[in-house]
């Protein structure tokens, strides 16, 4: 006796769904991250800042829990910069290339750059930290650290650091380096 298959009405179990189907790519450039949508880049940039926690020792779970991030996006998306451990944690490498949008300081205010580097990101979040120095101590010692050092965008172009303390006097009287500037999404 044959058996006739049967053929169930409605979806087949573990089939995606039209949702799960679509998936994000990594940006290479700033015109691939203005092309994605707000909401793609916000995970976007919460996957940067992922990989920024797990550097400094956060676990993944933990790390995603705090940007409301499944860990299993964050291992998709992130996978150029993550390894598995032999505990079977996961870990960030020592750098990777995940693009990064972050606000950089010009003598005509704050534009957005794309990098490419987590290297270039440090620097960069470095020089931001001595610009908040200065702005709220007037201590000028950690800016002159930068004197002559600039950070290479995703494109390769050189881009220097503002160090003259009168453009950053003048910056801040106008109000750029303001806490609700810096720390707010660069129009």
């Amino acid at each position: 006796m044959t058996r006739k298959k049967s053929r169930s009405k409605g979806r087949k179990r573990g089939g995606s769904t039209p949702s799960r189907n679509r998936t994000l790519s990594a940006p290479r450039s700033i015109e691939d991250y203005d092309a994605m949508s707000e909401r793609a880049q916000q995970l976007w940039d919460d996957i940067g800042q992922i990989t920024t926690e797990l550097r400094l020792g956060a676990s993944l779970s933990r790390a995603s829990q705090k940007f409301n991030r499944d860990p299993r996006t964050v291992r998709r998306l992130g996978k150029t910069a993550l390894r598995k451990l032999r505990n079977g944690r996961w870990a960030a490498k020592k750098t990777d290339r995940l693009l990064r949008v972050l606000p950089r300081l010009t003598p005509d205010g704050i534009v957005e750059v794309a990098l490419s580097d987590s290297r270039q990101a440090t620097i960069l979040g470095k020089y931001w930290n001595a610009v908040d120095l200065y702005r709220d101590t007037g201590d000028a010692s950690r800016i002159r650290e930068f004197d002559g050092e600039y950070i290479i965008d995703a494109a390769g172009n050189h881009l220097p650091l503002v160090t003259d303390l009168r453009t950053l006097d003048r910056l801040a009287s106008a109000g750029v380096l303001s806490f609700e500037t810096l720390y707010g999404r660069v129009a």
